[in-house]
C-alpha cells in the first residue's frame, strides 16, 4: 500500500558529495519518521540517519559532521546529503518510512535500494 521511490545512488569518488531522495507514497495518513539505513556486503543492515515528525534527527557515528538529513512533510519526501564520501561508505542505501495507514495502525516500509559506490 505504501511505495517508497529512490534516487541519487551512483558511483562517485572519494571526498565527493551525495545526496539521495526518498518519496513515499500511497495509503498514508500520517508520517511518523523517515530515514535512511545501508547494508554492505555481509554486513547486516544499519542506520544511517533519520528524522521524525517533530524535526528530531538521529545520526550514526560514521557520518556524523558531514551529513545531513531533512523533510520535506507536505510531499512526504527526505533526502539525506552525505560529504567527504568514503571507500567505506560503499553499500546498498535503503529508504525507510514508518507511517500510520489509518488514524490507529501504523507499519515500517521499505524502498527498494540505491547502490551507492564509493571508488577512485
Amino acid at each position: 500500500q505504501v511505495q517508497l521511490v529512490e534516487s541519487g545512488g551512483g558511483l562517485v569518488h572519494p571526498g565527493e558529495s551525495l545526496r539521495l531522495s526518498c518519496t513515499a507514497s500511497g495509503s498514508i495518513f500520517r508520517v511518523i519518521a523517515m530515514g535512511w539505513y545501508r547494508q554492505a556486503p555481509g554486513n547486516e543492515r544499519e542506520l544511517v540517519a533519520t528524522v521524525n515528525a517533530g524535526g528530531g534527527t538521529n545520526y550514526a557515528d560514521f557520518v556524523k559532521g558531514r551529513s545531513a538529513i531533512s523533510r520535506l512533510s507536505a510531499q512526504n519526501m527526505v533526502s539525506l546529503q552525505i560529504n567527504s564520501l568514503k571507500p567505506e561508505d560503499t553499500a546498498v542505501y535503503y529508504c525507510n518510512a514508518r507511517v500510520y495507514s489509518t488514524n490507529t495502525d501504523w507499519s515500517d516500509y521499505w524502498g527498494q535500494g540505491t547502490q551507492v559506490t564509493v571508488s577512485s
